[in-house]
């Protein structure tokens, strides 16, 4: 046991819970404005849902056996955990810093779905996504299962947090189908401050999450605390130059769009590869996210509303194969395309295409069950209305009601 890996661990368990709200105030300021309470309660009513899964059974599931897909019951209520013995820092706040992943990892999968999709839905498919998606994701990458068995690596959540949800909302904007007035009006952000804000504290709250993913207060922290930050400035660069290139001027949005899928990007290779690599994944990132937002979902006609799978899903993949490129051994421990090794390059690109069947399968056979037992999405005439009055009888700007039909 040591108390600075405790204390660093705590610290960055906290950093990590506030990624959750951050995400909320960065979508809700995307959305309109009749949507914008509905947008953040579908965020951060995973604060509470996701929390008591993980305590019930979704640790349990995710880290405790030693089967290839998933764990078993031996941890569910945090029995057999001890809060006061482990390797460094005690099991029990291993397991709370793993429970604020799953907070942030479902509440991802909302961005896709937001302005037309009813709550009581939304909340049971994540309910049932930690169970059935998440927990045996994490058992497979980071519970000694099948991800890690064929010698794939996912430092901080490439595969099990950001590709899983961006999937995943992938499957249910396509269930759901499109928005009322999709490809007839511009949808613009009503609130950019609230992204700014968002995406200020998702930066923040980022350093805890890759750097705490070294689980000590070591030099590995430190590297993946430089590479996070390193990887986010120059896809936020990178992002500004293609908007000056394309529509000719930079937005604050795009700018602090570029900054989040840098930090998607380079999640799973945080404390594998080099810092000059960190670089390089943050300049190409943004292309690829940013082609895949402005062209391909146009002409695939897919409404994924606020980018969940354009900026989650896209970078994630990018970055966990960018992770089979330039993992370094000194950095690390493990070698990749770059230096040499093929096995490494083609464990990652086999755990990325397992993580989008998987995510993707499971996500569609969860919200097709909850589908026939219940409706899933609102009429046409409650979407006009607004989500906020329609699923909360609440306003968050009584003075501008009607502005935004």
């Amino acid at each position: 046991m040591n108390a600075g890996d405790i204390a660093f661990i705590l610290i960055c368990s906290g950093l990590v819970f506030l990624m959750t709200p951050a995400l909320a105030f960065f979508y809700g300021g995307l959305e309109r404005r009749k949507n914008i309470l509905n947008t953040m309660m579908m965020v951060i009513c995973t604060l509470g849902l996701a929390s008591l899964l993980w305590i019930v059974v979704g640790y349990s599931l995710s880290f405790s056996g030693d089967h290839l897909l998933v764990g078993n019951f031996d941890k569910m209520f945090f029995s057999n955990v001890s809060m006061t013995k482990g390797d460094g820092i005690p099991e029990g706040l291993f397991a709370a810093f793993q429970m604020m992943f799953a907070l942030i990892a479902t509440a991802i999968i909302t961005g896709s779905v937001v302005g037309r999709m009813r709550f009581s839905a939304i909340f049971l498919f994540i309910g049932a996504w930690i169970i059935f998606v998440y927990s045996p994701l994490a058992h497979m990458v980071w519970g000694k299962g099948l991800l890690d068995a064929i010698g794939s690596i996912d430092f901080a959540g490439g595969n099990v947090v950001h590709i899983s949800s961006g999937i995943s909302g992938l499957v249910l904007a396509m269930v759901l189908g499109k928005r009322r007035e999709y490809a007839q009006i511009e949808y613009r952000p009503h609130n950019i401050p609230f992204v700014v804000l968002g995406a200020g504290l998702l930066w923040f709250g980022w350093f805890g999450f890759n750097a705490g993913s070294a689980l000590a207060a070591n030099g590995l922290a430190v590297h993946a605390l430089l590479t996070t930050n390193t990887a986010a400035a120059c896809a936020m660069l990178s992002w500004m130059l293609i908007e000056k290139i394309t529509i000719g001027k930079p937005t604050v949005v795009g700018a602090c769009t570029g900054a989040v899928v840098g930090l998607v990007a380079i999640t799973p290779g945080a404390g594998f590869v080099s810092l000059w690599s960190s670089i390089i994944i943050g300049f190409l990132v943004s292309p690829f996210c940013y082609y895949f937002i402005a062209k391909v979902k146009q002409r695939l006609g897919l409404d994924d509303a606020l980018d969940a799978f354009g900026c989650h899903g896209v970078g994630g993949i990018f970055g966990g194969i960018m992770t089979g490129i330039f993992a370094d051994a000194s950095v690390g421990g493990k070698a990749g395309l770059f230096y040499g090794n093929w096995h490494l390059f083609l464990a990652q690109i086999e755990s990325i295409l397992f993580t989008i069947v998987f995510a993707g399968v499971f996500s569609f056979v969860i919200i097709m069950v909850i589908k026939a037992i219940m409706p899933i999405r609102v009429s046409d005439h409650e979407e006009a209305l607004g989500m906020d009055r329609i699923e909360h009888d609440e306003t968050a700007y009584p003075t501008f009601m009607g502005l935004d039909s």
